[in-house]
């Protein structure tokens, strides 16, 4: 039956659905189905949050709006697992710290510390680490260098505050070797460890293309990329995403 928020039935998404937070990002995703947007079939547009199914190289495959931040995307994730959803790929951007990342580069993250809201609620306070799924981790790293790029590989941060003013910021989760902060991903491997755990198949991992960098002396603003630019480099990690969802 239609779930609260995605108004779709089982069978509507793929096994494999990838999740940007922008509805125009995934109209651009699903342009890149076999056929183009016009043989991609829009599964919900509730709310905004737009979902299609197509096909990519022959292999079935979804794309779902998650909205920003982790209280979005742990409705939409909740709802995709209800609905036969069992590969889920964060395809977003992110505010790159590590040393040597730079705007247009793309980051793989292994696990995400869980500086948000929604997975202290649903850890009730324990300690945990959030982690990706190694074999399609693997696939994106793969499908990155297929493509001649190498990817940063490592823990990222989810946080809920975009525009943080704290003086030590930056220098404090850059020391424990975090690459880069983002607001999604510790929810989304939480709930597919989840899911895991209760004996279902499910499998996460997030892949980000680099928008912005943050460091003690520049903020967001003064480095965050042009929109042809950033276009153009979130198509590239678009297409390493299905690339590698193709694989598997």
């Amino acid at each position: 039956m239609p779930q609260i928020h995605l108004r779709a039935e089982e069978g509507d998404y793929a096994s494999l659905v990838l999740l940007p937070g922008d509805p125009n990002r995934a109209t651009r995703v699903a342009s890149l189905f076999d056929g183009g947007l016009d043989s991609a079939r829009k599964v919900n547009e509730h709310r905004g949050m737009f979902g299609y199914t197509g096909t990519y190289k022959g292999q079935p495959v979804s794309v779902q709006t998650t909205g920003m931040g982790t209280p979005s995307l742990s409705i939409v994730v909740e709802e995709l697992l209800r609905l036969g959803a069992r590969r889920l790929v964060r395809v977003g951007t992110c505010g790159g710290i590590g040393r040597g990342v730079h705007t247009g580069d793309l980051v793989v993250a292994t696990a995400a510390a869980p500086v948000d809201g929604s997975t202290r609620t649903y850890l009730h306070g324990d300690p945990y680490a959030p982690a990706a799924d190694f074999e399609l981790t693997r696939a994106l790293v793969d499908g990155a260098a297929a493509r001649g790029v190498t990817a940063f590989v490592g823990p990222v941060a989810t946080v809920d505050v975009f525009y943080n003013p704290d003086s030590d910021y930056v220098t404090k989760w850059r020391s424990r070797g975090i690459l880069a902060f983002e607001m999604e991903a510790a929810a989304l491997f939480t709930l597919a460890s989840r899911a895991s755990a209760a004996g279902k198949d499910v499998r996460a991992a997030c892949i980000l293309t680099v928008s912005d960098t943050l460091a003690e002396e520049e903020t967001s603003e003064q480095t965050y990329l042009s929109l042809d630019d950033l276009e153009l480099a979130t198509d590239r990690m678009i297409e390493v995403a299905l690339e590698a969802g193709a694989r598997i």
